[in-house]
């Protein structure tokens, strides 16, 4: 039903987003590891979502009868200066994931693959709010870093985040 070429692109995506959620993880544990329960609270939620839109790509291309080939998943790293940084890497990182989503709907366009374009439509929007939240937080982290007492409240506020998998 669907091309080679966009086999391959979403089986890359799958990856990339497993990726994201090790990415994710490991900014969790360097947040636990200060006793910032709650913003690591936050990115291991970021890590379950980067999980779930792994598996909604692995269902489509199982719904559209196509091979599901997995590719090997990076070591994130694991070592960072500061608070500001991480939130500054995950920003980027959505940038990164935004082009390559944006990449398959170019291609599914091109070859005129409307079930895959619509598919991806969900991913889009998710991509848009990602990239605004993601960039509000690193505002928020920018202004409270340097001070204890909000930054707990931050921690605090972040610590509230639930996973909800029909959102995901």
């Amino acid at each position: 039903m669907i091309s080679q070429n966009i086999t391959r692109l979403i089986n890359e995506q799958i990856t990339k987003e497993q990726y994201a959620a090790q990415l994710y993880l490991s900014m969790s544990a360097w947040f636990c590891a200060k006793d910032l329960d709650g913003i690591a609270n936050y990115f291991r939620i970021q890590s379950k979502e980067e999980l779930m839109h792994a598996d909604k790509m692995f269902d489509y291309l199982k719904d559209v009868g196509e091979q599901i080939i997995l590719g090997e998943i990076a070591k994130p790293p694991y070592e960072f200066t500061n608070a500001v940084e991480i939130f500054e890497k995950a920003l980027e990182h959505e940038k990164i994931v935004t082009k390559s989503i944006f990449n398959i709907v170019k291609n599914a366009n091109d070859e005129g693959d409307f079930a895959t374009v619509s598919f991806l439509q969900w991913f889009i929007n998710e991509q848009v709010e990602e990239e605004a939240n993601a960039s509000q937080l690193v505002s928020k982290i920018k202004m409270v870093c340097d001070n204890p007492s909000a930054l707990y409240l931050f921690d605090q506020e972040l610590a509230t985040r639930v996973f909800n998998p029909q959102t995901a």
